[in-house]
């Protein structure tokens, strides 16, 4: 049963029991307006407590019904809300651990709510893309004041209980046992004279409203161009503000149902969901049994490896951090130790935990003392032959059912396991820089790696607050093997016509962090530069432009060196077109007959994004992905790809399929043509009307 019902001396108890979170689905609904309805006709029950078991009140809507027919089917949350309002027989809340969305919006319209302090108290619809579709933009103001009430919906962000004890919100907030606490509160309210207070009979009291509205509005315009449920939000606490209750209620329910249907709210919903489903691997089941990682090890105390030893120590895992010379491994601690004091310096992080952190960290230039570790990180230099040192030194000193992990970010996993004599404990684990901030973690997936090990690192992902997402083992993985081509295109385009500053401008408008141009240059040419010598070896038939070579040849590796695709002065991260460089692309195109042509931005926009697609789409047929929600998740969280689009496999559908294939087949008969290859899932999806996503 989703719901309970007890009965304690003429109070009846009604308490959600689905877990986690204790989601409204439909069994739940149904059970609380049954468990109502038992109440009000049973003579000797004087009131009513709604608490929920577990670890929550209520989270909201069960993610697990969302897109079935159980979302929408009767009693729907309204029903069971207005139920709960307009029973005779007083209703108290009993609000513990979570009350968010639907559970806050259930919870007021109890007639009275108690709660526990440290409950999180939100209304989080507005990062899906949506507004809370049953009164919370009308209930929530009326009980805690206008402003801070869209403060709340607007940012979606949680508020301790306590905090709001003083505002019209709780009836009492009570240390000690909630349970007594609620069946006493609800006694005293039962042998009063009814009718029992109603929320929505309160009127939402400001100086200024109107005022504050705009105000509103106009600040949550300047940072939330590309989402339009925030202004929609303001739109629906508004409406009950100048035409009361009903009207107000009416009209969120509007607008709810017009933004459940924007591009931006599917892409919300669809990063919400591929995140979670991220972490499902189709052959591994979630009662995999998992390894202890109770210590760490990371070699290389670099940019890469300092920032990964700071993801273990943030989450109270011990590490050790192996270098080969001392003055590197005091380097890579300073870094460290500088990164904590800026933190500390923007308030987010007391000094002392800043030296409790540190402490974590055992610095050695000996692998001798890995011997304890559970999980081995290296993070030394990308190149096989460095990578064989360091593997077969860690099997002769790892213990037995160590995880040994790579940090390579193209590099053959199934050829580093065999290194080792133990390749079933070898895994990618494929950091982003900075390694401390990025949310992405790849990981990379061996012929021979256990399916136990990819369990751990899974779970140990979540610990470590990263984004995990697996991937096969192929060049690139999923994120480097699809931006090569993006990059490709880029590369073509300044052949043909285009300027960096032209594309970069493009793309960002599109809603990219950082154009391919400016991120070149600030991860330094000379790593592609790198990457593409080695693909004239190993891929002689693929065609490539040569004018990044060109660049590097001339020293501008970017703003390490002052100069890249765009001039930087000292002290300055601003890209500064540069004349020499756009010299430099007018005489490549003469050398090379190419010719320049006016290149728009859609052009630049569709050939930039559907080359990611189109590579995504192969990627997904050779099961190096399990699902185009991961290679989504990768693009969100590792490469910049605007939120409220999705992500480019999203994004292609959202375009549709047809018209992509469309696109592709078009540019694949112009100049540098043989770059485009079409994914025959592309085409075959394409002429059934189907998308990526279903």
């Amino acid at each position: 049963m989703a719901v309970d019902y007890t009965t304690h001396d003429g109070v009846a108890v009604i308490t959600l029991n689905n877990p986690p979170v204790n989601g409204l689905g439909l069994s739940t609904r149904a059970g609380i307006v049954e468990g109502i309805e038992r109440a009000q006709n049973d003579p000797a029950i004087k009131a009513i407590v709604l608490t929920g078991a577990g670890k929550a009140f209520s989270g909201g809507a069960d993610i697990t019904e969302f897109n079935t027919p159980k979302a929408t089917q009767e009693p729907t949350l309204a029903t069971v809300i207005k139920t709960v309002e307009s029973s005779a027989k007083p209703v108290v809340a009993a609000i513990h651990s979570v009350a968010m969305g639907g559970g806050l919006e259930l919870a007021l319209g109890a007639h009275y709510r108690i709660a526990a302090p440290g409950a999180q108290i939100a209304l989080p619809e507005v990062k899906l893309g949506i507004l809370p579709g049953a009164g919370g933009t009308q209930r929530l103001p009326r009980a805690i004041g206008l402003e801070a009430a869209l403060n709340m919906i607007v940012s979606g962000a949680p508020v301790p209980s306590e905090k709001l004890a003083d505002s019209g919100l709780f009836d009492a907030v009570v240390d000690g046992d909630l349970a007594a606490a609620a069946l006493a509160f609800a006694r005293k309210v039962g042998a009063q004279q009814g009718p029992h207070p109603k929320v929505r009979d309160r009127k939402i009291e400001h100086p200024n409203a109107a005022g504050f509205i705009q105000f509103a509005r106009n600040s949550v315009a300047a940072i939330a161009k590309n989402f339009p449920a925030p202004l929609k939000c303001i739109d629906a606490v508004e409406a009950g503000v100048q035409n009361g209750f009903d009207k107000g209620l009416a009209f969120e329910r509007e607008c709810f149902i017009a933004l459940v249907q924007t591009p931006e709210s599917r892409a919300l919903r669809h990063a919400f969901f591929g995140e979670r489903a991220a972490s499902k691997i189709p052959d591994v089941p979630g009662d995999t049994p998992v390894r202890d990682i109770k210590q760490v090890a990371v070699i290389g105390a670099g940019t890469m490896g300092g920032g990964i030893a700071m993801n273990f120590i943030n989450a109270g895992i011990p590490v050790t951090l192996l270098e080969t010379k001392q003055e590197a491994l005091e380097r890579g601690l300073a870094t460290i130790r500088k990164n904590y004091e800026a933190t500390v310096r923007k308030g987010k992080l007391k000094p002392e935990a800043l030296e409790e952190r540190m402490a974590l960290i055992t610095p050695t230039l000996s692998y001798d003392d890995l011997k304890n570790a559970d999980l081995i990180v290296e993070a030394v230099f990308e190149e096989l032959g460095v990578k064989d040192q360091v593997f077969r030194r860690l099997d002769e000193v790892a213990k037995p059912g160590a995880i040994l992990a790579s940090n390579t970010s193209t590099l053959d996993v199934d050829k580093i396991a065999a290194f080792t004599k133990r390749p079933q404990d070898v895994v990618g684990m494929h950091f982003f820089s900075p390694a401390n901030v990025m949310k992405l973690l790849e990981v990379v997936r061996g012929k021979e790696t256990a399916k136990d090990v990819l369990a751990t690192v899974m779970k140990l992902a979540k610990k470590i607050k990263k984004t995990a997402v697996v991937s096969g083992v192929c060049d690139g993985f999923i994120g480097n093997r699809m931006i090569e081509q993006y990059i490709r295109q880029a590369l073509f385009m300044l052949e043909e016509g285009a300027l960096p500053a032209q594309v970069d401008k493009a793309i960002e408008k599109f809603g990219f962090a950082m154009g391919p141009f400016r991120m070149s240059d600030l991860a330094g040419n000379d790593i592609g530069w790198a990457i593409r010598k080695r693909r004239y070896q190993e891929h002689p038939d693929m065609h490539y432009s040569k004018i990044a070579d060109r660049l590097c040849e001339m020293g501008r590796f970017g703003q390490k060196t002052g100069g890249g695709w765009y001039d930087y002065k000292a002290g300055d991260r601003t890209a500064y077109p540069s004349p020499v460089v756009d010299d430099m692309i007018g005489a490549f195109s003469k050398e090379t007959n190419a010719q320049r042509r006016k290149i728009g931005d859609e052009e630049i926009v569709e050939r930039l994004v559907f080359a990611l697609v189109n590579e995504g789409a192969k990627i997904l047929e050779e099961g190096i992905a399990s699902k185009a929600s991961d290679i989504d998740m990768v693009y969100l969280t590792g490469y910049g790809f605007p939120l409220y689009r999705g992500g480019p496999m999203l994004y292609a559908d959202t375009v549709g399929l047809y018209n992509v294939e469309r696109a592709i087949r078009r540019y694949a008969s112009r100049p540098n043509g043989d770059a485009w290859r079409l994914a025959r899932s592309i085409a075959e999806l394409a002429a059934q009307g189907r998308g990526f996503n279903g």
